[in-house]
């Protein structure tokens, strides 16, 4: 029986350079944000490449959780990289009862500082935090799952220790392959990649961002500081 992994993270986080990680594995198939298309159809946002990206994928979201949940997959692993913004809130999300649930979270000035660097405008929907506490109260209301929960920022100082209790929170043997990976572009990224992945396409493993004092302009720092209680309440399921 394949095991279905939904890691459930906001946008401008490690999320990309997981998802290489269980690529990497020899018994893993992955999936790059799934619902992007239904998304951007849904909300209409001006967001870059969109109608590339609505062409590429299903914009029905019962057709793509069906894809998630129950479709045959052809791997021992199924994972699924998840955008908490994506999954807007009249979507019954029953489906994530099939999957094994995890969350990865980042400092919400982190995350403002990396968004606003792509994109000329930012709202708090946008970054996806907010969301995430509202989805990880949800999926573990359903599931009954203990949901693991990773910061970025405390996984980055010891990757492979991370990775092997996530390994084992997931029940699947830890891979040292998961450590480091060739660089470049897979075909299994989104059309979204050239306009997102840039550095990630150049890393061959999880590099610990520079430490650097963050300056947010007074709109980004209100997101900021918003999504931070939400953020706060995350990391204390650590």
């Amino acid at each position: 029986m394949t095991i279905r992994i939904a890691m459930w993270s906001g946008p401008r986080n490690i999320s990309t350079a997981m998802m290489r990680a269980f690529e990497n594995r020899d018994d893993t198939l992955v999936v790059d944000e799934p619902f992007y298309a239904y998304y951007l159809q849904k909300t209409g946002l001006p967001h870059p490449m969109a109608e590339d990206i609505i062409r590429s994928q299903a914009t029905d979201w019962t057709v793509v959780a069906d894809q998630m949940s129950s479709a045959p997959v052809d791997a021992e692993v199924f994972y699924q990289k998840q955008m908490t913004h994506h999954i807007l809130p009249d979507m019954d999300m029953s489906w994530t009862a099939d999957l094994q649930n995890c969350f990865l979270i980042r400092d919400p000035i982190s995350v403002v500082k990396s968004y606003s660097l792509k994109m000329d405008s930012i709202s708090q929907d946008d970054i996806g935090i907010v969301r995430q506490y509202e989805l990880y109260e949800e999926i573990a209301a359903i599931t009954g799952q203990y949901i693991p929960v990773i910061d970025a920022a405390k996984f980055l100082a010891n990757p492979q220790s991370g990775l092997i209790q996530l390994c084992d929170r997931l029940g699947i043997p830890f891979s040292d392959k998961m450590l480091s990976w060739p660089k470049g572009r897979r075909k299994s990224d989104g059309v979204w990649a050239s306009h997102w992945y840039g550095a990630v396409e150049q890393s061959t493993g999880f590099q610990s961002a520079a430490s650097a004092t963050v300056t947010l302009t007074g709109p980004q720092q209100k997101i900021a500081d918003e999504a931070d209680q939400y953020y706060q309440l995350m990391l204390a399921k650590c």
